[in-house]
C-alpha cells in the first residue's frame, strides 16, 4: 500500500523545536507516513507569502498540507480541513492562508471546521495549533479518518477571502501585487503565466513596469542569461507566475519594494 504524504509550512523559525514537535505528533498517530517540510522560517505572520508558498503543493504528491501562518492562534479565528479536487487536504487557519492552494489544486470539493476534540491532543495549548490541532488532524485524514468526523461543513460563501486575488488584465496591461520576495531579491507576481500569454508579449519585447516610486522598462526573456548582467528582466517562474529579477544582481535594494504593493504592468507598442 501507498503510504500517505504529509507537508508542513510555517513561518517558524528553522531552528524551531515546533517544526520537529509536529512531525513527532503526526507520527505518533500516524507512523506509516511519508512527512516533508516544504518550508519554514517564512517572514512572520506574512499570510501573503505563506499562501504564495502554499501554492507550490501542486508539485507535491496528492497528501495532506499543513500550513502555519496563524497570527490570530488562540482567539476566535476558526481552523479548517479543506478536501480538494486533486485529493489533496489543506489544514490550517481560517486566514485566507489555505486559499489559494486550494485553486491551483482544482478547487474546494468541501470544508469543514475542525471542532472534534477527539483528533485533536488532549491538552490544546493557546499558542500552538499547529501541535495540538492542524498536525494531528493531517495524521487522522492521513490514518483514514473521513473529513465530516472533523466537524461541520461551511459555506464557502463563509470562508475569508485569499490574502490576494488574481491579477487583473485590461487592454494592454496588467494590474497585479508582489506576493513574494526570494532570497536573492527577486519577486514573484500574482500573474498567472496563462494570463500573461493573453497580454501578447513576445520574448525580447520590452514592457514598463509602474512601481510604487517610479517607472522602469524590462525585457521578457526566458532566464537570467538573456540580458546583460546588472540588468532588470521579467520572466515565467518555475511554479507558473510571473518573477522580477536583476541578473546576478538584487532586484529589491536597487528598487524597494514589499510583499502586497501594487504593479502595473504596460506593454510597450512599436
Amino acid at each position: 500500500m501507498k503510504k500517505p504524504f504529509i507537508s508542513f509550512t510555517s513561518d517558524f523559525g528553522v531552528q524551531s523545536q515546533g517544526v520537529g514537535v509536529m512531525e513527532g505528533v503526526a507520527r505518533s498517530i500516524c507512523p506509516d507516513a511519508h512527512i516533508i517540510h516544504l518550508m519554514h522560517g517564512l517572514p512572520d505572520f506574512d499570510i501573503i507569502t505563506g499562501a504564495r508558498t502554499l501554492e507550490t503543493v501542486n508539485w507535491l504528491p496528492i497528501g495532506y498540507h499543513v500550513c502555519v501562518i496563524d497570527p490570530g492562534v488562540g482567539s476566535k479565528r476558526r481552523c479548517l480541513a479543506i478536501k480538494t479536487k486533486r485529493g489533496d487536504y489543506l489544514i490550517g487557519p481560517a486566514n485566507g492562508v489555505l486559499i489559494p492552494a486550494s485553486r491551483v489544486l482544482g478547487g474546494i470539493v468541501k470544508v469543514v471546521e475542525i471542532t472534534n476534540s477527539q483528533y485533536m491532543r488532549e491538552l490544546i495549548s493557546p499558542i500552538f495549533h499547529g501541535r495540538d490541532i492542524f498536525a494531528p488532524i493531517a495524521a487522522w485524514l492521513a490514518k483514514g479518518t473521513a473529513i465530516e468526523e472533523l466537524g461541520p461543513e461551511i459555506n464557502l460563501k463563509e470562508l475569508i477571502p485569499p490574502p490576494y486575488d488574481e491579477a487583473i488584465l485590461s487592454g494592454k496591461e496588467i494590474t497585479a501585487r508582489v506576493i513574494s520576495i526570494n532570497k536573492f531579491g527577486s519577486f514573484h507576481l500574482n500573474i498567472l503565466s496563462s494570463l500573461w500569454d493573453k497580454l501578447g508579449m513576445q520574448l525580447n519585447e520590452v514592457v514598463e513596469l509602474a512601481l510604487p516610486n517610479e517607472k522602469i522598462r524590462l525585457m521578457f526573456v526566458k532566464t537570467f542569461s538573456d540580458v546583460i548582467v546588472n540588468d532588470p528582466l521579467i520572466m515565467k517562474d518555475d511554479y507558473g507566475r510571473m518573477e522580477v529579477a536583476i541578473n546576478q544582481g538584487h532586484f529589491i535594494s536597487k528598487h524597494p519594494l514589499g510583499v502586497g504593493d501594487k504593479i502595473i504592468v504596460r506593454k510597450i507598442e512599436k
